[in-house]
């Protein structure tokens, strides 16, 4: 295990209020740039840029409260942690659903062949036939959850509920409330072994996920197992940042099972526009197609999160 860069001899309370502080500048510091880029209006890019780096700041913050829970005023950590839960989760839901179509349009390109047009056009071939109405079939369905996405993240900007998480990380960036006595504590004493919890809950969840063996590779059931084992790699890794330590490996991993999650959102999605009533067989046959693709690209992210997180032992020569 890698051993914290921070004086394991220092104050707990110390160590965690400057990284809480931290990433609370960071959080305010978003949240100025996306409000500038939106009253911009042209500067799509520079929005969704600061929203990510806004929900980025909210996770770690809630993350590290959740780990680090006792050596902060307990009651005030659970309820701003709540509240930016909350946050990040309806800050996320406008890109995700932008970057599901993206994703989705650009496998049917690579599906179809037609690899210079924004939609697939030509009408040789059952899959090229129905590739353009499914893209068209897809850009209506999320597009519309996107659009009211969008106005969810207005409407809760714009809300005393956020004006209220604004201010409480305002506070945090200049003081954070400790525990009087667990923040007394030394770093080897005190956050080492919380963090150590959270990794040992990320062990425990990996030690049951399914073998990647590529005997069912359309397996949907365990998704639900992936997803968690993605969300504790986080609070692990946000954990090990709070100690100061090197999370190179740990990012690369997170990294794998975001496209997980991403290949299976979309294989939901693409489901999911399967099932609209009266679509044309063409249509449907892309809309098979397609899924059956991002259920490999899942497959393909189970095995690398393996290949990162489970590396084969050196051979040594006999």
């Amino acid at each position: 295990m890698a051993q914290p860069n921070h004086d394991l001899t220092a104050g707990a309370g110390d160590v965690l209020s400057t990284y809480l502080r931290g990433q609370a500048t960071a959080f305010l510091r978003a949240l100025r740039l996306h409000g500038e880029s939106a009253a911009n209006g042209a500067d799509a890019a520079g929005e969704g840029d600061a929203a990510r780096s806004l929900r980025g700041a909210a996770r770690r913050i809630s993350g590290s409260l959740a780990t680090f829970r006792v050596v902060t005023e307990s009651a005030w950590a659970d309820g701003l942690r709540t509240e930016l839960v909350w946050l990040s989760s309806t800050l996320a839901d406008e890109h995700a659903y932008a970057a599901r179509l993206a994703r989705l349009m650009e496998a049917l390109h690579r599906l179809s062949g037609a690899q210079d047009v924004p939609a697939p056009r030509s009408s040789a071939g059952a899959l090229t036939v129905g590739s353009a109405r499914a893209g068209a079939l897809l850009e209506r369905q999320l597009n519309l959850a996107r659009t009211r996405a969008h106005s969810a993240t207005l409407q809760a900007l714009g809300s005393a509920r956020f004006h209220a998480v604004a201010d409480a990380v305002a506070v945090l960036a200049s003081e954070v409330p400790l525990d009087a006595v667990a923040a007394r504590g030394r770093v080897a004493e005190v956050l080492v072994p919380l963090a150590e919890v959270a990794e040992t809950r990320l062990s425990a969840a990996v030690s049951v996920l399914p073998p990647v063996d590529g005997v069912q590779p359309y397996n949907c059931d365990h998704d639900g197992q992936w997803h968690e084992v993605r969300r504790l790699l986080r609070v692990h890794r946000y954990a090990r940042e709070a100690l100061g330590e090197d999370v190179t490996r740990l990012s690369a991993a997170g990294e794998a099972l975001d496209r997980h999650r991403d290949a299976a959102e979309a294989a939901t999605a693409s489901a999911t526009a399967a099932r609209t009533p009266r679509i044309a067989p063409a249509t449907a046959y892309a809309l098979g197609v397609l899924h059956a693709d991002q259920r490999h690209e899942v497959e393909a992210a189970r095995f690398a999160f393996r290949e990162l997180w489970l590396p084969e032992p050196a051979v040594t020569p006999g």
